[in-house]
């Protein structure tokens, strides 16, 4: 069932769920939430099972403020703390050594834990009246299109989930990752937050994946750790993903012409489609607002039934680089 965020009695409702173990559907600034309570094992393999996720994927978990960080983290390196001064709450995880037996299962039996403070006025209120982290990742079922509105998770987990309604998210593609347990900040999973931002909050540069993983490699750095939507495919609606140039993408049209069935388009450039039978949804020219409205035109793409959404690839510049991530996972399932 949907309710309201904003109405008092839901969101004690919600709280009780939790608190009880069982799950909740939140909204958070990033996307919609399939939250359970972060110290129970047993509620948190909850979220496992619906979703259909592997118990060894780890969740995030989302807490009110830093001061609960202590709660789930044995240390905070000081340039994890300028991370949390500068962007909390706001779309960052940071990835920190785990405190002993704490949020086992959340953790996905590692020595780390994602944790976040969202913005969301609904998710605020929801995590003071619980009074324990939630872990939650996305309200999907496991690999497919991140839900930005209420509706979305009831289409995928029925009427029985209480579902608190804030609104369609207002950034749309899930937090920023930083990892914080090896000594240096590392960027796992680009979100609206660029590098250069971060940087700037935590004065020290930021490496990027692939720049550790030539560290490790080279055994001056330990592996690093598995974190919330880090797999290679991810993020994909039924429909196949193709990405390509905007050249490549007129082209092929103008070979099908109007034979063309089944396919939508999300193309930044201004594209001739001679078949009636082809969607086209125009993609912003602004990074920030393409990545608010991707997950609900993908899932609406499905929603019309095609087989097929080419979408033109996004300029390779730090602000799309959030973007480029989501769009890439998609393509790869």
């Amino acid at each position: 069932m949907i309710r309201s965020g904003h109405d008092a009695a839901a969101i004690l409702e919600a709280a009780r769920r939790i608190q009880a173990g069982e799950l909740v559907g939140f909204p958070t600034e990033t996307v919609y939430g399939l939250g359970a309570d972060a110290s129970s094992d047993r509620a948190v393999a909850g979220i496992f099972a619906a979703k259909g996720r592997p118990a060894d994927h780890p969740l995030i978990v989302h807490v009110a403020s830093a001061s609960q960080v202590p709660d789930y983290a044995s240390s905070v390196p000081p340039f994890a703390a300028r991370l949390m001064q500068a962007f909390w709450p706001g779309p960052l995880t940071l990835i920190l050594p785990r405190k002993g037996g704490v949020a086992g299962a959340a953790a996905g039996g590692q020595d780390s834990i994602g944790l976040r403070c969202p913005a969301h006025p609904v998710a605020q209120a929801l995590l003071k009246a619980c009074a324990t982290g939630v872990a939650a990742p996305s309200a999907n079922r496991f690999g497919r299109v991140s839900p930005t509105t209420a509706q979305h998770v009831r289409q995928e987990f029925g009427d029985t989930l209480l579902v608190l309604d804030g609104g369609p998210c207002a950034v749309g593609i899930e937090s920023t990752i930083v990892d914080c347990t090896r000594g240096r900040p590392v960027l796992l999973r680009p979100g609206v937050l660029t590098r250069a931002q971060l940087q700037a909050a935590c004065g020290e540069p930021v490496l990027g994946k692939d720049e550790f993983a030539a560290l490790a490699q080279a055994g001056s750095a330990a592996p690093t750790p598995r974190a919330s939507g880090t797999l290679q495919a991810h993020y994909a609606p039924d429909a196949k993903v193709r990405l390509m140039d905007a050249g490549a993408l007129q082209t092929a049209l103008d070979l099908l012409g109007a034979d063309a069935t089944h396919i939508a388009v999300y193309a930044r450039a201004i594209v001739r489609i001679k078949s009636s039978q082809v969607l086209y949804r125009r993609m912003p020219d602004d990074a920030t607002a393409t990545a608010q409205q991707l997950f609900a035109v993908l899932r609406d793409f499905d929603a019309q039934g095609v087989k097929l959404i080419w979408i033109e690839t996004p300029p390779d510049t730090p602000e799309w680089e959030g973007v480029r991530d989501r769009l890439a996972r998609a393509a790869a399932a």
